[in-house]
């Protein structure tokens, strides 16, 4: 799919570009470990390279500074040409009246990168339509983009505080948007759906909250601009019922932040794995070769399986082929990673949150870096023309 990223014109052969990538916290390390070298294999077979830069974000970042994320950080995130996710968080800051928490990093560098949507693509490998706990029936033709606002509302919103009073505690959380940051993840909605099947699902909470009358108000707006996409508004409680009930009615999915970070995880169950979905953040500032963004796998940082070599990569490697897609105007390569990673489980690869209770009659159960193997076999046997390698077990 050829995405509205790509305006800065084509892109020369061995072309070396500037990423920075976090490990962060958890299965982190492994999980973008294998993403890296499945990037890097995909380089080698398409003529471009990779200059990488490491920094630390999340709880190993409050462990070695004392804060989730420094400043010289973000500035390096910003002067890269895209930014390659792990995952963090950390059960030890886990305390809600904790003042350093490690999610404190991403949302510090949404705001301060600009990152203003969150794209994330849901489709279902048909070998894995048994893993979901969706039936199968339901799944034919599932293929959807959801895009999540990034930079506003219940998030972002100020005053977001406790109070004690003479009645007791309360809180308050302040829901905000400016038309510019609902016009602008709206029209990039519009869009995508124009690239797609020209269907569009805006998502909010008309009938009672206010931000929602607005938002529907700017989608009527702009639709006007895109007469060849059908528009439909839906509220978000029945959107949640049918994502599981008519899931392949969806084409793309626009909402508000806090709704579109529910709506991305249900969604994430069609698949699945949480350990399948990839996601895009992306802002309007373009680089020399596309959109500037952060790419990451839609799952936490699960330190419970931290370090024994099950995490599954899938998500962080097809995040990094919407890199290649999105940031570096690499259509071809990323085309190839997501065959290869159709390839890998066509032939039968699985880490254990794709065993459907534990049966692997036919299947080769592997582990995060095995299966991260069996991605690259399979790229390097449709690019190279070699005959497919056994991965490492």
């Amino acid at each position: 799919m050829t995405d509205p990223a790509n305006s800065a014109g084509g892109v020369s052969a061995g072309t070396t570009y500037n990423l920075v990538f976090v490990p962060g916290d958890g299965i982190g390390p492994e999980v973008i470990a294998a993403g890296r070298r499945v990037l890097e294999a995909a380089g080698r077979l398409h003529d471009f390279d990779f200059r990488w830069h490491e920094i630390l974000i999340g709880g190993v970042a409050i462990d070695a500074y004392g804060v989730p994320m420094r400043d010289e950080d973000l500035a390096a995130c910003a002067a890269a040409d895209a930014v390659y996710f792990g995952a963090i968080g950390d059960p030890k800051y886990d305390d809600p009246k904790a003042k350093v928490r490690p999610e404190q990093a991403l949302l510090a560098l949404r705001k301060g990168l600009g990152l203003y949507a969150n794209l994330r693509p849901v489709s279902v490998q048909p070998v894995l339509r048994a893993s979901s706990p969706v039936r199968e029936s339901l799944l034919e033709g599932v293929d959807m983009m959801i895009v999540r606002e990034l930079t506003g509302g219940l998030y972002f919103g100020k005053p977001s505080e406790q109070r004690d009073t003479p009645a007791g505690r309360e809180v308050v959380d302040t829901l905000a948007y400016t038309e510019h940051e609902i016009r602008r993840v709206v029209k990039l909605a519009f869009e995508l759906a124009r690239g797609r099947r020209k269907k569009l699902a805006s998502v909010d909470k008309a009938n009672v909250l206010s931000s929602s009358r607005l938002w529907r108000t700017i989608v009527e707006e702009v639709k006007v601009d895109y007469p060849d996409v059908t528009v439909e508004h839906r509220l978000v409680d029945s959107c949640a019922m049918s994502l599981i009930q008519q899931p392949a009615v969806f084409d793309v999915i626009v909402t508000e932040n806090l709704f579109g970070d529910i709506l991305s995880d249900e969604a994430s169950v069609l698949a699945g794995s949480l350990g399948m979905l990839p996601s895009a953040s992306i802002g309007e500032r373009h680089t020399n070769y596309g959109l500037h963004g952060l790419y990451e796998p839609i799952h936490g940082s699960a330190p419970y399986i931290a370090g024994q070599d099950v995490a599954n990569p899938i998500a962080t490697i097809l995040s990094g082929a919407m890199l290649l897609r999105w940031s570096l105007g690499q259509d071809a390569a990323a085309d190839a990673i997501e065959r290869a990673v159709t390839a890998a489980l066509t032939g039968g690869y699985r880490t254990p949150d794709l065993l459907v209770a534990g049966n692997a009659d036919g299947l080769s159960p592997v582990g995060t870096q095995a299966m991260g193997d069996a991605v690259m076999a399979a790229l390097e046997a449709a690019v190279g023309g070699v005959a497919q390698e056994e991965p490492v077990r």
